[in-house]
């Protein structure tokens, strides 16, 4: 699963012909909009037969869109290897090292 969320800018004229179009994109949903401020905060997240990437291209790239700001992104590839295989985070004591064991607190 990969979704990000955003802030998209727009000319508050023309708020309502952009959250037509974002609606077109698939895979993109829409949480809120401020016509004073000229915002739109979206989600975009992947699916069956298109990738949030293309979805991404193609918010930048909407009718009236002057900007777009990245707030969050999400992915969970990967996660499986990382938790089987995790990499030591420098300076941290490994787990199992007896470092803050009760044998410690003992002696």
């Amino acid at each position: 699963m990969k979704i990000a969320s955003l802030v998209v800018r727009v000319s508050p004229e023309h708020i309502d012909a952009l959250k037509d179009a974002l609606l077109k994109i698939p895979g993109v949903e829409l949480h809120g909009a401020s016509s004073e401020l000229g915002r739109v905060i979206v989600t975009v997240e992947d699916g069956e037969g298109y990738a949030m990437t293309d979805s991404l291209l193609a918010v930048n790239v909407a009718p009236h869109v002057l900007g777009v700001t990245l707030a969050y992104e999400y992915t969970d590839e990967g996660l499986e290897h990382e938790l089987e295989h995790p990499e030591p985070i420098p300076g941290l004591p490994l787990a199992g090292d007896g470092i803050g064991s009760a044998q410690d607190k003992e002696a």
